[in-house]
């Protein structure tokens, strides 16, 4: 059976999601007026308590999506939208160079299309971003700061809380992608004073298809789609009963055992870490601080080594990693992120889960260990 390092592409659904989804798979649609319509609009209307509870917003902020890159655009585009017919003009968006493709491809797709003025403010070289650079982008007709709270690369993590208090300041929202945060780190809307914020359920045990945005209520956006009106009239569209019902339960199980998830996958990550440095020609990338990297990740860099050759070796090997993210189409493609950050040698993202052990870290250890010597040398690698 293959190992799988990639929990930051997908992580496997818990339990408690597998039994969520299978109740209510086959729920009524939950807009309908009779009993098993309504039935159905009741667990998804709990869902969104749970889920707010989980994350520190009101259930009137939170929003239903197919996963974190709807959650993005909308928070994107809806808000752009809003604010150009609101003031009547161009307005001035800023974001970052290390942003997921969900933030950044809608924000250059609307400065393309004029109806943005977009600056993307370059990282620190480990990935984070620095608040007072980010501050220094903004301009008086600045509608909207998206930076993200974990990059899903680098693991890299950002001090939104600062960034929000000196938005806040000044009137100007902030919007943060908390996919990779989610799942290891403490999510407050509420604390960290954000205005809008992206989830997607299968990156902390939930099912793939349902995502959530917080969306704080007073926050002017304009919805993606038009239909129904569901869901504040933001997301139309009839609601996934039981995606939904799976998200809030994958939720609620990882709120539950973070602070234990935390600590183990640090135990592990630094193992893993310490393994893979001990072969020459290797560095870690992100930041040197542990509590600034998401203990789920170890992002490492080869030297002397084909991308293509340790691709298709560790396939072979059934080891599951990623040199990149799973964001494209899966193109062979240098990642934007890791040109920005200045990274050099041939990446490697070993991402972990709930459902990651000691064996999963001595497997990988054994296969990279006896790999990269002779990926170097030039020795056939047979599977």
């Amino acid at each position: 059976m293959p190992t799988s390092l990639d929990h930051a592409a997908t992580t496997p659904p818990r339990p408690e999601a597998r039994a969520a989804l299978t109740r209510w798979l086959e729920a009524a649609n939950a807009s309908s007026p009779h009993a098993a319509g309504q039935d159905a609009r009741t667990v998804v209307e709990e869902a969104r308590e749970r889920v707010a509870a989980a994350v520190g917003a009101s259930p009137h902020d939170v929003v239903f999506t197919s996963g974190g890159t709807e959650a993005d655009n909308l928070a994107v585009k809806g808000v752009v939208w809003a604010a150009g017919r609101r003031l009547g003009r161009t307005p001035h968006l800023v974001t970052t160079a290390v942003e997921h493709p969900a933030v950044l491809a809608p924000a250059r797709w609307l400065a393309d299309r004029g109806e943005v003025h977009l600056d993307v403010v370059p990282p620190s070289a480990d990935g984070t971003v620095d608040v007072d650079r980010t501050l220094a982008a903004l301009r008086p007709d600045t509608v909207l700061v998206s930076v993200m709270a974990a990059n899903n690369e680098m693991g890299s993590v950002n001090d939104i809380p600062a960034l929000a208090a000196a938005l806040r300041d000044r009137a100007i929202p902030l919007h943060t992608d908390a996919v990779q945060a989610f799942a290891t780190l403490h999510v407050d809307v509420a604390a960290w004073d954000v205005d809008a914020l992206a989830l997607s359920a299968h990156k902390f045990g939930g099912p793939q298809g349902v995502g959530i945005a917080v969306l704080r209520r007073g926050l002017p956006v304009e919805p993606l789609t038009h239909g129904g009106g569901q869901d504040r009239g933001v997301r139309s569209g009839t609601f996934a009963t039981g995606l939904i019902a799976a998200c809030a339960a994958a939720g609620d199980a990882a709120v539950a055992d973070r602070a234990d998830l935390r600590a183990r996958l640090r135990r592990l990550s630094d193992r893993l870490a310490e393994g893979l440095l001990a072969l020459d020609g290797v560095r870690r990338n992100g930041p040197g601080d542990p509590e600034r990297r998401l203990a789920s990740h170890v992002h490492v860099a080869f030297d002397g080594v084909d991308p293509s050759a340790l691709a298709l070796a560790l396939d072979r090997a059934e080891l599951i990693a990623s040199s990149g993210s799973a964001c494209g189409s899966g193109a062979a493609t240098a990642s934007p992120v890791l040109e920005a950050c200045g990274v050099v040698g041939t990446p490697l993202r070993l991402s972990l889960g709930w459902t990651s052990t000691d064996a999963d870290v001595d497997r990988a250890l054994e296969v990279l260990t006896d790999l990269v010597p002779r990926l170097r040398s030039g020795a056939a690698v047979v599977g």
